[in-house]
């Protein structure tokens, strides 16, 4: 598909990492009522995460309409299956190391094959949960999910993009993944921005090298471009906010027009963002390709640690931009 230009506020407010920060779960829930308070099918599914996944002022204004399961994350996402089955539209929340770990067959099976009209969100994706270690921290969803025929997957990187990729979902029939980040983030898009599953969004123009990125890594790639523009180097920055399906057209273009291309992301380096990157342009136009992400099981850390530790700081990003030129 055909990338879209983000609007010039982008350019106006000077540099991203010294924004406001804003946690995208308070934009999931404010969502997902305001969806909820216009179509009665709208329900909501968790596995005793009310509290983690701030519903509890959506637990007040609906009581009939969220459905807590207890921690029984495959039994959660055979009860959302059932009820699509039934007209629903459940939007299904819970820790994503735990939801797509735990009930992944049943993913697969229930949700996927069966083509039920569910919405699972990944709440406190990748590394949120960094301070309790691998069994909580979820870097391999994407990778694992991404196997899976028949599922989008959506990893919004901001407030206004976790809100469209909502109503997106809840106006699409079939099966949805959408990552929720739990980190703060600088506000990227406006009001103006429309979710097009498979289509990128070029928010920062460059001819030199580009950095493919989403979730709570695309404002730090921009970060990093603004880096580089200080010593001379144009760095594209590409929102690609589905990694399935991918805008081909977007990761081709960055092939063809630059001298190469990094992607940076909250996820494993194998099977991820970066997998679909380099199997695109191995296929279609080889280029060099640097593959920022999480290459192991993860110590305990903060977030931002753990995201420094594997190179995708602004720094860290900006060197792994040079080392293709």
């Amino acid at each position: 598909m055909t990338t879209t230009t983000a609007p010039p506020v982008l350019a106006e407010r000077g540099p991203i990492a010294d924004q406001p920060r804003f946690d995208c779960r308070n934009a999931y829930v404010d969502t997902l009522a305001d969806l909820a308070r216009s179509d009665h099918r709208i329900v909501g599914v968790v596995n005793d995460s009310v509290g983690s996944s701030k519903l509890d002022a959506f637990k007040k204004a609906f009581p009939d309409r969220l459905i807590n399961v207890g921690i029984a994350e495959q039994d959660m996402v055979g009860v959302a299956a059932g009820l699509a089955n039934g007209g629903r539209i459940p939007f299904v929340s819970a820790a994503s190391c735990f939801l797509t770990a735990r009930a992944l067959e049943q993913i697969k099976a229930d949700v996927s094959y069966s083509d039920r009209n569910v919405k699972l969100c990944g709440m406190s994706p990748g590394v949120a949960y960094g301070e309790l270690g691998p069994t909580h921290q979820s870097i391999e969803d994407i990778a694992w999910l991404r196997a899976i025929d028949n599922m989008t997957i959506v990893v919004p990187a901001d407030p206004v993009e976790t809100a469209a990729a909502m109503r997106w979902a809840a106006a699409t029939e079939g099966p949805a993944f959408i990552r929720v980040s739990r980190m703060s983030v600088p506000a990227i898009f406006d009001e103006s921005y429309t979710f097009v599953p498979g289509r990128a969004t070029t928010v920062r123009e460059g001819d030199d090298v580009t950095i493919i990125s989403n979730g709570t890594v695309l404002w730090r790639a921009l970060a990093a471009a603004e880096q580089l523009e200080a010593g001379g180097v144009s760095a594209r920055v590409v929102s690609m906010p589905t990694v399935k399906p991918l805008d081909v057209d977007a990761v081709l273009a960055a092939a063809r027009e630059t001298r190469g291309i990094v992607t940076a992301e909250e996820s494993t380096t194998a099977g991820g963002l970066g997998g679909a990157v380099a199997e695109t342009v191995v296929a279609h136009h080889p280029t060099r390709v640097r593959i920022l992400g999480f290459d192991a099981f993860q110590p305990t850390g903060s977030a931002g640690f753990l995201l420094d530790r594997a190179g995708m700081s602004p720094d860290g990003i900006a060197e792994a931009a040079r080392s293709l030129l």
